[in-house]
């Protein structure tokens, strides 16, 4: 594929916007070329500023869940925007939207709307610490929960080592209040409670992590972190973004049967339109503004046209529809790893319905960060823009996810396997 306009839009881009882009992943750093950029999209089916057509697994990072041009979205949208855009006032259409998810996530019993996931988080973590007093949060490596400054931090050597700033400009002594522990490590995190416990005001995790790539809880896992929670009156926050109304009507805590504290979300209940959530136990959400002193705020917030998007795709998702789903997943992972059988190349793949990831690697499986770092990332940068080639549109890194959509059908799937079949072969 000639990607011609596409290479010209880049440069003019980086003459005015840095690196190009508005979002890092887009720079296509992960796995080399250039960006694509891209015109339109129906379906799974997307078109480039060259006219190039591809199947696309990336979905806008997870909220087209129904596929692009979901009509229900678009009518919805469309007769909206004949209305208003927007009146920084009370509208039905607040409650509605938090009518549905309380209904759906029974953990939350109060939910405020914000703009995106990163203000979903931020905003949780404020709560928390607000809430319990205390400044310490626990997170975990490889988990992103968005470019707030507590957030953006890594560990340092040993269980137990508080954070280090993952970025400059966030400062040290605000990345010091961070514990950074191995996703899945339910003794790392006993440790960690076992030493600084009535220190730690929030323990935050994706209950399937999806920017390492996609790696679902082990045993355990959420369990312990549901446990150790409550015995130190610590705040337990899901980061949802990813996988609230992803992977099961209520989430992955409907999925794995633990409930959080509190919970973030975003993707979905936007319906492709910026968008964020937090909420929970009420006794908590009351701590935040009006009706407590920890302050959070949003212009935005609430939108009539994100609202009017989030409801659609939300009446648009019953029990059906995740059969339907994981039956998808379950079809394409299974003739990629048929594909990969086939010509002896050693690959894991994980995945939750709707999600999954592909890992080269010659492990018996990937659980955290060490596991996907370890991966073979120069042979995944080869296989997507082979893919690429072929048509077909996957995460332009080897640590994001890749997500099926309700518009996935079988002679997409096909199409896609039998891509992965030819350049499996190429690799031998």
């Amino acid at each position: 594929m000639k990607h011609v306009q596409s290479d010209a839009l880049m440069q003019r881009a980086q003459r005015s916007i840095p690196g190009g882009v508005n979002s890092p992943v887009r720079a296509f750093k992960g796995v080399g070329g250039t960006p694509i950029f891209f015109v339109s999209a129906e379906g799974v089916i997307l078109t480039d500023a060259d006219g190039n057509q591809y199947i696309d697994y990336v979905g806008s990072w997870g909220p087209m869940i129904q596929g692009h041009g979901f009509k229900p979205i678009v009518d919805a949208v469309t007769k909206q925007a004949t209305t208003s855009l927007g009146f920084g006032a009370p509208t039905e259409l607040e409650i509605i939207m938090a009518e549905k998810v309380v209904e759906r996530i029974p953990s939350i019993e109060l939910v405020r709307m914000v703009n995106s996931g990163t203000e979903a988080t931020m905003s949780a973590i404020r709560l928390a610490r607000g809430f319990t007093e205390r400044d310490k949060i626990i997170k975990f490596e490889g988990c992103y929960h968005g470019h707030s400054d507590s957030l953006l931090v890594k560990a340092g050597s040993g269980v137990l080592t508080l954070g280090l700033p993952d970025s400059p400009g966030v400062p040290a002594t605000l990345a010091q209040h961070t514990i950074t522990l191995p996703y899945n490590d339910s003794s790392a995190l006993i440790q960690a409670f076992e030493h600084y416990g009535d220190e730690i005001g929030a323990v935050i995790l994706e209950p399937v992590a999806g920017n390492m790539g996609c790696i679902p809880p082990a045993s355990g896992f959420l369990e312990t972190a549901r446990r150790l929670s409550t015995e130190h009156d610590s705040v337990l926050i899901f980061d949802e973004v990813m996988t609230g109304f992803r992977v099961a009507p209520g989430g992955a805590q409907e999925l794995y049967g633990v409930e959080p504290d509190l919970t973030t979300l975003g993707k979905i209940i936007g319906g492709g339109l910026p968008v964020g959530a937090f909420g929970g136990r009420a006794t908590i959400m009351n701590q935040i503004a009006p009706t407590g002193p920890v302050y959070q705020a949003g212009t935005l917030s609430g939108n009539p046209l994100a609202m009017q998007a989030g409801i659609a795709m939300l009446e648009s998702l019953d029990a059906t529809f995740y059969e339907q789903l994981l039956s998808a997943t379950r079809h394409l992972v299974g003739g990629i790893e048929e594909a990969a059988e086939r010509h002896q190349i050693p690959l894991v793949i994980n995945y939750v319905p709707g999600m999954f990831s592909l890992y080269f690697t010659t492990a018996a499986e990937v659980t955290g960060y060490a596991d996907a770092a370890a991966s073979n990332i120069d042979r995944y940068n080869f296989f997507f823009h082979q893919m690429l080639d072929a048509g077909i549109y996957f995460a332009p890194s080897a640590f994001e996810s890749a997500f099926v959509s309700g518009a996935h059908g079988s002679a997409e799937i096909n199409a896609t396997v039998d891509a992965a079949d030819r350049i499996f072969g190429s690799m031998t």
